[in-house]
């Protein structure tokens, strides 16, 4: 899915990558986020990955090329959003110095799996992490997950957040972040996505 619209300011670009098994239903709240920032005047691509059950990192990283090649030219702001196993393969592409992904200003990678249930399921087992500590991550980013995440036994600030030097966010009772976890609606991502300083919370919490 792809949107494009007009605003009377720059729109700013953005890229969302959904995760395994993911097939982009309308409640999934990156499904949602699309649809308000495009109400917003943004542009925003959202795309389906191929064979998002039994994905090929190296189908998935081509298909990333396709879509930073010229991805935000002439906009405010260029931003990736990533849930889940494509949080891994952005990891994979900054590592692998893949075209486009130094221009992009921010990204949100949430929820990432980590290295041992990489390894724990055959079908994502190719994505295992490259070195996070040699990674030089671009633009400002921000990584989020749930305190009790099952994807996530070692935490998010063991598994990824001191690897990369960044302080995580992390949300009590949030799981895996997906529509088991009741993520659904999240105001709080669009409102990120659209202010840089603003804080990503809870669903539902102030």
């Amino acid at each position: 899915m792809t949107t494009s619209t007009t605003s009377t300011t720059t729109p700013s670009a953005f890229l969302i990558l959904h995760g395994w098994q993911n097939h982009r239903p309308p409640a999934h709240w990156q499904h949602q986020l699309a649809d308000g920032l495009a109400r917003l005047g943004h542009d925003v691509t959202y795309p389906q990955l191929p064979d998002p059950d039994d994905p090929s990192l190296g189908r998935w990283l081509a298909e990333l090329a396709d879509h930073l090649d010229g991805f935000g030219t002439g906009r405010a702001e260029r931003v990736v959003v990533a849930h889940s196993l494509s949080a891994v393969l952005w990891l994979h592409a900054v590592a692998g110095k893949l075209p486009g992904t130094e221009a992009v200003d921010r990204v949100l990678l949430v929820a990432p799996p980590s290295a041992s249930v990489l390894a724990r399921y055959p079908q994502v087992a190719e994505f295992a992490l490259p070195p996070l500590d040699g990674i030089t991550l671009p633009g400002t980013t921000l990584l989020v997950a749930g305190d009790d995440d099952p994807y996530l036994p070692e935490g998010i600030r063991t598994a990824y957040g001191d690897p990369l030097g960044l302080n995580p966010v992390l949300l009590p009772g949030a799981a895996h972040l997906d529509l088991d976890a009741g993520y659904g609606s999240w105001p709080s991502v669009l409102e990120w996505c659209v202010d840089a300083g603003a804080r990503i919370k809870v669903r539902g919490r102030g």
